[in-house]
């Protein structure tokens, strides 16, 4: 028998959207809903079906614009929305439950830091940056399940 070697650990991509809940969906589209009615019962003609055609859609297109965010680990960055952060400048990654994203991000918050933050989120990953040549300290990214994509991060840039 001859020894082999230990197989290598694989890097599982992480991805994620942050998406809205279905209830601020919901609550959004019934208000924008209420709104045209409001329009539509003092008005005739045009006035009375305008803010049925413009207020709803353009309201379902703002609902969708604000969950379109994602998050993902692939291919040695980490990637949020249209920003990469190559993983090789990554220090650490810290997973922050709603308080400790609070602490970050308050009062004494780095105005350097790049924060995509989504306030129907609890959870995000400070992620520590090691690059000497970037004023930006750290990321602060939302994640609904942090523990994971900071694990996500770190063993990627130790695959890396």
């Amino acid at each position: 028998m001859s020894p082999s070697s230990p197989p290598a650990a694989t890097v599982v991509p992480y991805a994620e959207r942050l998406g809205l809940p279905w209830w601020y969906a919901l609550a959004g589209l019934a208000t924008a809903a209420l709104l045209a009615t409001e329009v539509w019962l003092g008005g005739a003609g045009v006035r009375a079906w305008l803010p049925f055609a413009v207020l709803l859609p353009a309201t379902a297109a703002a609902l969708w614009w604000l969950g379109r965010i994602r998050v993902a680990v692939r291919d040695g960055e980490l990637l949020v929305d249209d920003a990469r952060l190559p993983l090789r400048f990554v220090a650490d990654a810290v997973p922050l439950d709603a308080t400790g994203r609070r602490e970050v991000l308050g009062v004494g918050a780095d105005p350097l830091a790049f924060v995509v933050q989504r306030p129907w989120i609890g959870g995000a990953v400070q992620v520590v940056l090691a690059d000497p040549a970037d004023p930006t300290p750290f990321w602060v990214v939302s994640s609904r399940h942090p523990v994971e994509l900071a694990d996500a991060i770190l063993r990627a840039r130790d695959a890396g």
